[in-house]
């Protein structure tokens, strides 16, 4: 579902924090305990999701814990606003990283991103759940489908 531009505005994943500055802490981080903890400090810098968008239609299916996405086309730019919000603390900081590499994106650029390259290069998908991970692919399908629509 479409949401205002207001819902979006203090977001920071993928405008004053970027993709860059998650290699950098992950490469100075020594272990995964340090890039867990720090990974749930990115999901604390989502911004509120609104109460109201929890809904059905907003629901991402195929994850283990509860998940929202919502987002705003902004035709101005033409760029896509995304805004994801979970019950659990780890898929906060988890659907952070999918942010920093999808929000503020123009559709067609979304869907030309290399998500897995990025998962590559932090090892995500080594130490995190095959649950989690699933939860991960279905977050992002819905992404790219949104993103494929507004192309259309």
């Amino acid at each position: 579902m479409s949401s205002s531009a207001n819902d979006f505005a203090s977001n920071p994943l993928g405008t004053s924090i970027t993709l860059e500055e998650l290699y950098d802490a992950f490469e100075l981080l020594d272990d995964w305990e340090d890039r867990y903890a720090f990974i749930i400090d990115l999901g604390k810098q989502l911004p509120p999701f609104p109460d109201a968008q929890r809904t059905e239609k907003n629901y991402v299916h195929g994850c283990q814990s509860q998940v929202w996405l919502i987002h705003h086309y902004d035709k101005e730019s033409g760029k896509l606003l995304l805004l994801i919000d979970s019950d659990a603390i780890i898929v906060r900081g988890l659907a952070a990283i999918i942010l920093l590499a999808f929000n503020n994106l123009t559709p067609t650029d979304l869907l030309a991103t290399d998500i897995d390259k990025l998962f590559e290069r932090l090892d995500l998908f080594r130490h995190i759940s095959p649950t989690r991970g699933n939860g991960l692919r279905s977050m992002i399908s819905k992404i790219r489908n949104i993103a494929a629509a507004e192309i259309a």
